[in-house]
């Protein structure tokens, strides 16, 4: 087991990633930026090392002071949570040329499955249903417009080596098309520094289902049963959920037993995520994450497995912590992202914490790093916490989530909280009948109204 683990990242996932550390009795680093001097994470941890200014890119995204952290404190091993370098092939292999541990993928894996089309391609290859579309990258030329008529229109415009909805387009007729390639490969450039962009059917109203794969990278891999994250405004998901009211168990077993086969082939180490779209009973992959999630609390909550601690664990050489089938999936589980932001523009609202005031109860879990009088900062995220809960059925589950939300008290900023409060009531969302474009037509409805 390590001695001592860095915690390069910030908010609720770096006080998430200690806490595992504390119960595994691993001693614990903090970085921080002077914007972050006062962050729970920067208290509790058993050191602490300010990286620089602000900015992410002179502090959280500063390789060489992440390096000078670790040789400072001695640390053995380096936790990227996610976001930041947690996806950052390169950082992997300069932390394993300094003799650190970086606990998450191997850099072979990080780079392919962060390459799109790559993915796309290993997916196909490991037995994985894949969305129709271009084999590789397009330009727009005819070669574009010959792949977008055989695939079908409408037809969705994605960049390589993006993520997050950047570098995404959507083209509804021939004559989108080439407007649809110059934006996303435009976008591309700009957020990735790579302007390569493929072509994918654009499905109409699918769901958003992720499957949780853990391995040991020596061949073995479990699925931990499958997220429904179809709740998103600009690709950005909004609320998760688990089971997904749309599978049984057959559905379930059959794309998670998949996921895992391929992720023995690969010798998968660590924790990772196989997003689908779901539509009309099948699945098409879209990407894989080589990270743990965000949302990676609602799969805690139905398996009782603790992800970041076996990750952890998997790191430093041990092994799986069940076979396949021992894996149960308990009961239902809802998580909210409330963010620091106006619930009805979304505008960014960073500032003090005046008053707060976190639900309690049975079955309700709230991972948040800001406390009463803490400042959020404008430089990063804006996320404040995630209110995750859970019931025996999904009827429960959102009873529950409903009494949670109204117990919860944050001033002194706007945050998202009344459209959770809204949205826990919507028969749609009551029934479990929405797919990814949901939220958007009816936040367009609202301001409307």
């Amino acid at each position: 087991m390590f001695d001592k683990i860095l915690i390069a990242n910030r908010g609720e996932i770096a006080l998430r990633i200690l806490r595992a550390c504390k119960e595994l009795g691993i001693s614990t680093v903090a970085v921080h930026s002077t914007a972050d001097a006062d962050a729970m994470h920067v208290r509790l941890a058993d050191e602490s090392v300010c990286i620089g200014p602000p900015p992410s890119k002179d502090s959280y995204l500063n390789i060489p002071a992440l390096l000078a952290a670790c040789e400072i404190t001695g640390a053995d091993a380096v936790h990227p949570g996610y976001g930041f370098l947690s996806e950052n092939a390169r950082f992997a292999e300069i932390l394993a040329d300094h003799n650190l541990h970086f606990i998450g993928p191997k850099a072979e894996h990080i780079r392919l499955m962060g390459d799109k089309i790559e993915a796309k391609k290993t997916a196909k290859r490991l037995g994985i249903p894949v969305v129709p579309g271009s084999d590789g990258a397009v330009t727009p030329d005819q070669d574009a417009m010959a792949i977008a008529k055989e695939i079908g229109f409408p037809v969705l415009v994605k960049a390589a080596a993006g993520g997050g909805g950047r570098g995404m387009k959507v083209a509804h007729t021939e004559a989108d098309l080439q407007l649809a390639l110059t934006t996303a490969a435009n976008e591309a450039k700009s957020a990735f520094g790579d302007a390569s962009v493929y072509l994918e059917k654009y499905l109409q109203k699918p769901r958003h289902i992720e499957i949780q794969v853990l391995g040991d990278g020596r061949g073995g891999a479990i699925h931990l049963g499958e997220r429904d994250c179809s709740l998103q405004r600009r690709h950005q998901k909004v609320w998760e959920e688990g089971p997904s009211p749309v599978l049984d168990a057959a559905a379930r077993a059959k794309i998670g037993n998949t996921v895992a086969k391929a992720m023995q082939e690969l010798k998968y180490i660590g924790v990772g995520t196989i997003e689908f779209l779901y539509e009309d009973g099948e699945f098409y992959f879209i990407e894989m994450n080589t990270r743990i999630q965000v949302e990676h609390p609602v799969t805690e909550m139905i398996t009782g497995i603790d992800l970041v601690l076996e990750q952890i664990r998997i790191a430093a050489g041990g092994d799986l912590p069940m076979t396949q089938d021992q894996v149960v999936i308990n009961g239902h589980s809802i998580e909210c992202r409330v963010n620091a932001e106006n619930p009805v523009t979304f505008r960014p609202s960073p500032g003090k914490i005046l008053q707060y005031h976190p639900p309690g109860g049975l079955g309700v879990r709230i991972d948040s790093a800001v406390y009463q009088g803490y400042v959020i900062p404008p430089y990063y995220d804006s996320l404040v916490g995630k209110l995750i809960v859970h019931g025996k059925s999904r009827v429960e589950c959102l009873m529950r989530l409903r009494r949670a939300l109204d117990e919860m008290v944050v001033d002194g900023i706007e945050t998202t909280l009344p459209l959770f409060r809204a949205l826990v009531r919507e028969p749609a969302i009551i029934d479990g009948d929405y797919h990814i474009h949901w939220l958007e037509q009816y936040l367009a409805g609202q301001q409307t109204d």
